[in-house]
């Protein structure tokens, strides 16, 4: 037994026994039985609580802000709804080891003994965990690696079961149990990751992989309107928009705080960075609503806001960007919109972007303050 609680059997059986107790509690209390119906479910052995209630997802219909990994996949928590659905098409060991935290027989899984080239990904949503080239054998009856294809793809929590402290290891989109993480691995880092081949969907090197495996497809765009706040707020409301953030861009110092871009001193303009899916929206879609934003007629200011720092800028990532812009512009300057007014929005190579400090970002959500900006879509 003791073998088998390195990788967590019994886990499931814990947590069924805090769901017991919860029901208990709350019957002591004088809660109904149709109440507590959602807790009396999930004891059942047919349908395992889920480790994802212990991860970070998002709620009944609310959405997750945007996460990518360093190396470039979309690791965005999937919502309660999205997991559930996923893991209904799972067989039955598939589904009790990765929602439950159950643990297959030691020697058993499929992909013990694995030797091909390729990628292991999570049996649910399928980003990628793990690589071949990291595989190594333990000794232990289950598939074991000595590093993750990007740590950014895993989270850890504390496991207590058993009657010893462990580190389980969950993926990071959907919150799938994967297995533990033990400090007695092979150089060079020393750890050993116990995975479950049930929570494991194998891809060999040379075949495609499928759409949810692949890293995001997205592309980066630069705008500075006047005050950040606004323009980064109504750009996150864009549909294909995924990310967009407060920063400083064309200036001539390394990681600019606040104060020294306000100073007027260090060529930087307020800018945010788009991140969008070109699926779904085009670069020629973001133009539009960037100059619906503001008044790319007004120099070295916005509104109420005066300095250099409050520029109109496009800074182009590519060369495509740059053609697009500039035609947009001559669009713009021959039309009667702005009245015969100057167009004096620079269009310049975007340079290092550097984010803003924390408080910046998410400014009018955090304060539910005004800005000058109004809403594009």
């Amino acid at each position: 037994m003791g073998f088998l609680r390195e990788m967590g059997v019994g886990i499931s059986v814990r947590r069924r026994l805090v769901y017991v107790v919860s029901m208990a509690t709350m019957l002591l209390a004088g809660w109904s039985l149709a109440t507590s119906t959602q807790v009396r479910d999930r004891v059942d052995d047919s349908t395992p609580p889920s480790v994802n209630q212990n991860a970070e997802h998002g709620k009944k219909g609310q959405a997750m802000k945007f996460r990518q990994s360093k190396s470039g996949y979309d690791i965005t928590p999937l919502s309660c709804e999205a997991v559930e659905e996923l893991a209904s098409k799972l067989d039955p060991e598939a589904y009790h080891i990765t929602q439950g935290a159950d643990t297959e027989r030691a020697f058993c899984g499929g992909l013990l003994e694995n030797k091909k080239d390729g990628v292991y990904t999570c049996v649910v949503c399928g980003l990628p965990l793990f690589s071949s080239a990291h595989k190594f054998d333990s000794g232990t009856g289950w598939p074991s690696f000595y590093t993750p294809f990007d740590a950014d793809h895993l989270t850890q929590q504390v496991d207590n079961s058993g009657g010893r402290v462990r580190t389980e290891i969950n993926c990071a989109r959907c919150g799938a149990h994967m297995g533990h993480v033990f400090d007695d691995g092979p150089p060079p880092t020393g750890q050993r990751y116990c995975l479950n081949s049930a929570a494991l969907k194998f891809s060999e090197k040379g075949s495609p992989l499928p759409p949810e495996s692949r890293p995001a497809q997205t592309d980066v765009a630069y705008f500075a309107g006047g005050c950040f706040w606004g323009i980064e707020h109504y750009f996150q409301l864009g549909p294909g928009v995924i990310d967009a953030t407060s920063g400083y861009m064309q200036g001539n110092v390394d990681n600019p705080t606040y104060k020294q871009v306000g100073s007027d001193t260090t060529g930087h303009a307020e800018t945010v960075k788009v991140v969008f899916d070109p699926q779904r929206i085009t670069y020629r879609r973001l133009l539009e609503a960037f100059f619906d934003m503001h008044d790319p007629t007004q120099m070295d200011r916005q509104g109420p806001d005066v300095g250099n720092q409050y520029r109109s800028g496009v800074w182009y990532a590519n060369d495509r960007q740059r053609k697009e812009a500039e035609a947009f512009i001559k669009e713009l300057s021959g039309g009667d919109r702005y009245r015969g007014k100057k167009i004096v929005t620079q269009v310049e190579p975007a340079k290092t972007f550097w984010p803003a400090e924390d408080y910046h970002q998410d400014y009018l959500d955090k304060t539910g303050g005004a800005c000058h900006v109004s809403n594009p879509w």
